[in-house]
């Protein structure tokens, strides 16, 4: 599965949060295939070479309440990835964090706040605050909205477009709401027991899906219509019943 500069990219389904996005992250061992960044081979990247890689490749967490340490301000988080690649200019630091609170739509007076004072949405905007705020080339979103009540989720997935195209950032959006990714992604692969199923525009999937599995998650996407809601849970629970016959 590749991903290309300033591009969108989404990967749904079974086994694509703890094999392929810890892969990428370093987080879990792979046990066959190759990972490519930038034609660099990073399956098995030494300690340092990931510590390298932390500058260029970030992640957003699912839980927006775990993913932020509860007795740090929220400047000295964010502060974190600038120290960490070695800038110690106070006033710099100052400057890139009102810059990115002002980015992700909150307040300057966040900085000296904590994470127990703001929402959930807050939080993930935050997190993804954090995750952008050293520039990097590739942020992997893993299941960054499933926590979020829904009109949240939408203000949370306006949001990475908008930072994804200012900031010419690359994401790999992971997700078993292939809805939302269809509202991310450019392109998309559906992975089932860890193997990619389906791929290709993400529209094309989206609309016209031809793997059993990627109809399931499909079908499984809730509807605001009684009648429709009925017809996608007998939708689903056909192409369950071809998955598990396959």
């Amino acid at each position: 599965m590749e991903t290309r500069a300033a591009q969108r990219r989404a990967a749904g389904g079974d086994g694509a949060r703890p094999r392929h996005g810890g892969g990428i992250l370093g987080q879990t061992p792979a046990t066959s295939g190759r990972i490519l960044y930038d034609g660099e081979d990073i399956t098995h990247a030494s300690r340092e070479r990931r510590r390298q890689l932390g500058r260029e490749i970030q992640v957003v967490f699912q839980d927006p309440y775990g993913s932020l340490n509860p007795s740090r301000t929220i400047g000295d988080t964010l502060a974190e990835p600038l120290l960490a690649a070695g800038n110690r200019n106070t006033t710099e630091i100052r400057d890139r964090i009102v810059d990115i609170l002002q980015r992700v739509g909150m307040p300057v007076d966040t900085a000296a706040r904590y994470p127990g004072q703001f929402s959930g949405g807050q939080r993930q905007r935050i997190a993804i605050a954090r995750a952008v705020i050293g520039r990097p080339r590739l942020v992997v979103c893993d299941e960054p909205v499933s926590a979020l009540d829904l009109s949240v989720q939408a203000q949370v997935l306006n949001l990475l477009n908008e930072l994804q195209q200012r900031m010419a950032l690359s994401l790999l959006f992971i997700s078993h709401d292939l809805t939302v990714v269809r509202h991310v992604s450019r392109r998309t692969a559906v992975l089932y027991q860890g193997e990619i199923v389906e791929h290709g525009d993400a529209a094309q999937v989206h609309d016209h899906p031809q793997h059993p599995y990627t109809q399931a998650l499909l079908a499984a996407a809730p509807v605001p219509h009684p009648v429709l809601q009925r017809e996608r849970r007998e939708a689903w629970r056909l192409a369950r019943t071809a998955i598990t016959t396959n």
